[in-house]
């Protein structure tokens, strides 16, 4: 399975889903099969006063992530990320980052197509 990217405030599994993509402090970088992570520091973008998002799509797409998790990707980093082929989950702030892995891997992800 393909690399995941989930916005997240820490490089934790039991870290919450950060709702915001392009100002979430960082990204797991996942291995869905072997839960094994790397965490992609955003700390970067958090700073930009505009282009924040698609900062964050371009460290992702460079990641190597092929599925981005969130709570909600604007309309700039969605083209940005949709534009490098990255799927797309959102809404799934609440969740830890680890209940989200298993959430998409179980099929309960809605891919966005807009």
């Amino acid at each position: 399975m393909d690399k995941i990217a989930i916005s997240c405030e820490e490089p934790s599994l039991e870290a919450q889903v950060d709702p915001r993509f392009g100002r979430a402090a960082g990204f797991l970088i996942i291995d869905p099969d072997t839960m094994d992570f790397e965490y992609l520091d955003n700390g970067a973008s958090q700073t930009m006063p505009q282009g924040a998002g698609i900062q964050a799509a371009e460290n992702v797409a460079r990641s190597g992530a092929k599925i981005v998790l969130t709570g909600f990707v604007g309309p700039k980093a969605f083209q940005a990320l949709t534009a490098a082929k990255i799927q797309i989950g959102q809404h799934l702030e609440g969740l830890t980052v680890e209940q989200a892995v298993e959430k998409f891997k179980k099929g309960g992800v809605d891919i966005a197509t807009e």
